[in-house]
């Protein structure tokens, strides 16, 4: 109402997505008698179909779950090792690898997916699946952003030697797609038919498999059936901070989201309600708390537990405190251990969160890496490929180094917050690349600093900081603000209003009392919120 987003809750459960056909997909199990493990995964699946430039069962992601029956929060990892063969020394830059299909990471979300549902769902893979395969068969009418990501990726894609493959799959050959154009992806509907019928083997030693590595091996690709056998996901216990009165759960390194919570530990040593909300004080801090955190993942990435039990001590959260206090100008940064270009055509991931009536909460986030991956279509298949080894380091005294069966670190922090009595009230997570533990420290902040509701937070306008001083403030920041924010050293440009440079959010806040559940999707993407 007034022109806002309708609040959408439920007691029966709840699903926010990036695309309003894949919230209903999980919602649609939810219905059918399934938990949230398998609405998630059907969400997941969905999400391949109906945005196939963000990510696929090809690609790689992370989930942080509270499992109810446990009571307890656990993280489920399908980030795989970099493949065995990679050719170390063949790329000198970092961009040679962006389209090659040597950027190609052994696939781990279709792993991921399935683990969820056979470690805590109740329903089949071909029940899981349903809503994907009808989707991809059917097809869709495609919306704002599937336009942009599908036209967006012709000029960029037609140059490789792989383009023709990817043009049939997407716009059967029509090179361009408009708005209300139907996507469908009948080779992908097949292939999720196999998968369903004969599980994720199919992919892990199976036929998809050897069409994958076979392919690949063909245009230069560096993973093997070995490594493909290899694929586990990981369950693990989750790192943890306190803000305010909730905690804070994300998972361990390697993944990255260590950071977002280091960011947290340090702000939760300032009084930022007592600020004016959006103004100098509020941002200044803000920002400079990030900035901070970023340089302390890049210096330190992959810690071991020591290492990490340092980085959150009192010791070094005290410091970096102080540096935040201490109002000179921080440049530094805020992404790999050499500086990079910005490109947003490299940031294309999604996130969902999914609450069932049971008290099951789970976050995931999940990516081909950039637009369309690497660009290659399996044939026969409709399957993309990823490029997730693009956010490994070429140089190998990176602290993130393409190192051949090498755990590799990324920049997702999919998050789960639970009160005092450990009972779950927030589900948070959000694509962006490495803006993504920036653009999650921002909405918390408005959500439990200034009390907005999560709709309100995620809508919030928000910067993007890169290396340097760089930032990339939303224009609906007062003007007034950002001057003397520029003149207290913070590199501020030009931006939309509006931007998907800084993330697109997705979110759930619960209340254990009444078991009431209110979704939030950022309208900065085609997010959506549905219910059973």
């Amino acid at each position: 109402m007034n022109g806002k987003r309708p609040t959408i809750s439920s007691v029966h459960g709840i699903v926010a997505a990036a695309h309003p056909l894949a919230a209903a997909a999980g919602a649609r199990l939810l219905a059918q008698g399934g938990n949230a493990f398998d609405a998630a995964a059907a969400t997941a699946a969905a999400l391949n179909v109906t945005e196939p430039f963000m990510s696929g069962l090809s690609g790689l992601g992370m989930a942080t779950c509270y499992i109810a029956g446990e009571q307890r929060i656990r993280t489920l990892d399908y980030i795989t090792r970099v493949p065995s063969k990679f050719p170390v020394g063949v790329f000198k830059d970092r961009e040679e690898t962006y389209r090659h299909p040597a950027s190609a990471a052994t696939p781990g979300n279709l792993a991921g997916w399935c683990e969820l549902v056979r470690a805590h769902g109740r329903k089949s893979l071909s029940e899981v699946f349903a809503p994907a395969i009808a989707l991809a068969r059917d097809g869709f009418p495609i919306i704002e952003f599937n336009t942009d990501g599908i036209n967006g990726a012709v000029d960029n894609l037609a140059q490789t030697p792989f383009f023709n493959d990817w043009l049939q799959n997407y716009t059967r050959g029509r090179g361009k797609m408009a708005m209300g154009d139907i996507l469908r992806q009948p080779e992908l509907a097949t292939t999720f038919e196999a998968i369903a019928a004969h599980g994720p083997g199919y992919l892990y030693g199976g036929p998809l498999g050897q069409k994958m590595v076979a392919h690949l091996a063909k245009l230069g690709g560096s993973f093997t059936m070995a490594d493909l056998e290899a694929v586990s996901p990981r369950w693990q216990d989750p790192i943890a901070v306190g803000y305010r009165d909730i905690t804070v759960h994300t998972l361990p390194p390697p993944a990255e989201g260590f950071q977002f919570l280091l960011t947290m530990r340090i702000l939760d040593g300032f009084d930022i309600a007592a600020m004016e909300r959006n103004g100098v004080e509020h941002l200044d801090t803000v920002w400079r708390a990030i900035r901070l955190a970023a340089g302390q993942r890049i210096e330190h990435n992959k810690p071991n537990p020591e290492k990490l039990a340092w980085l959150f001590s009192d010791e070094n959260v005290h410091a970096l405190r102080a540096r935040v206090r201490d109002g000179k100008p921080i440049s530094g940064l805020t992404e790999q251990w050499l500086p990079s270009e910005p490109n947003l055509e490299r940031e294309h991931t999604t996130s969902l969160s999914v609450a069932d009536r049971e008290g099951n909460v789970i976050c995931i986030t999940q990516s081909l890496g950039g637009l369309f991956g690497c660009g290659v279509v399996i044939p026969d298949t409709g399957v993309c490929m990823n490029n997730f080894l693009y956010w490994g380091e070429v140089d190998q005294r990176g602290t993130n180094p393409l190192t051949p069966g090498a755990e590799l670190a990324i920049c997702t922090a999919p998050s789960v917050s639970t009160r005092a009595d450990g009972k779950p009230v927030l589900a948070l997570g959000t694509p962006g690349s490495y803006g993504i533990c920036q653009t999650q420290v921002q909405a918390l902040v408005q959500y439990k600093d200034y009390g907005l509701g999560l709709q309100d937070a995620i809508e919030a306008p928000r910067a993007r900081l890169w290396d340097g001083t760089r930032v990339q403030p939303e224009s609906r920041f007062d003007p007034a603000v950002l001057n003397t924010l520029k003149a207290r050293g913070h590199g501020i440009e030009d931006t939309p209003a509006w931007t998907m440079t800084v993330g697109g959010m997705q979110g759930i806040a619960l209340n254990p009392d009444t078991g009431a559940k209110t979704g939030a999707a950022d309208p900065r993407r085609d997010s959506y919120v549905a219910t059973p």
